[in-house]
């Protein structure tokens, strides 16, 4: 299986890319991707994920529009799918998500489903929040996912432009 990659560089650092025909696979910051093969490096294959992350970073896109390869459990699945749901510019805590899903019962599970979203950014974990409105971990460190909220909120409500979803290719 090619595993297309490249490196965008964001105001938060460096984020790899990753991703095949059927999508965009994951987004990882500084220190968490796995091995890559330089011969699958392509920046051209993910020319419409930059643009629409360069059009997030400069406040002038609310969601993206952008194939994904998300893989994992249906129950991940479910939460990732809640966390899509989320406004731009608002937050969620835990227990919402997980009685969204559906599993009340389960607010521990979904948290783990969270922290294991394999495109953070683009499915916004980073706006699911404790139960007290308290920033909980992130898997690119607490400092990004202040800031990420921060970047929404300074255009909420409304203040950042929606753009046109390409769910073509995730070039």
């Amino acid at each position: 299986m090619t595993n297309n990659w490249t490196i965008y560089e964001s105001p938060l650092g460096p984020l790899t890319l990753v991703g095949g025909p059927a999508g965009l696979r994951a987004l990882d910051f500084p220190g968490h991707a796995g091995p890559l093969e330089e011969n699958d490096h392509d920046p051209g294959f993910f020319a419409v994920a930059m643009r629409q992350l360069d059009e997030y970073f400069a406040g002038r896109r609310e969601g993206f529009g952008i194939k994904l390869d998300l893989r994992g459990t249906p129950f991940q699945r479910s939460v990732w799918d809640e966390l899509q749901r989320i406004p731009c510019g608002s937050t969620t805590t835990y227990g919402a998500l997980a009685r969204a899903v559906g599993r009340l019962d389960a607010v521990r599970a979904v948290g783990a489903a969270v922290g294991r979203t394999p495109v953070p950014i683009i499915v916004p974990c980073h706006r699911a929040v404790g139960s007290n409105g308290s920033l909980t971990g992130y898997r690119g460190g607490l400092q990004r996912k202040r800031a990420l909220l921060d970047l929404e909120r300074r255009g909420a409500p409304g203040g950042m432009l929606r753009a046109a979803p390409d769910r073509a290719s995730v070039s």
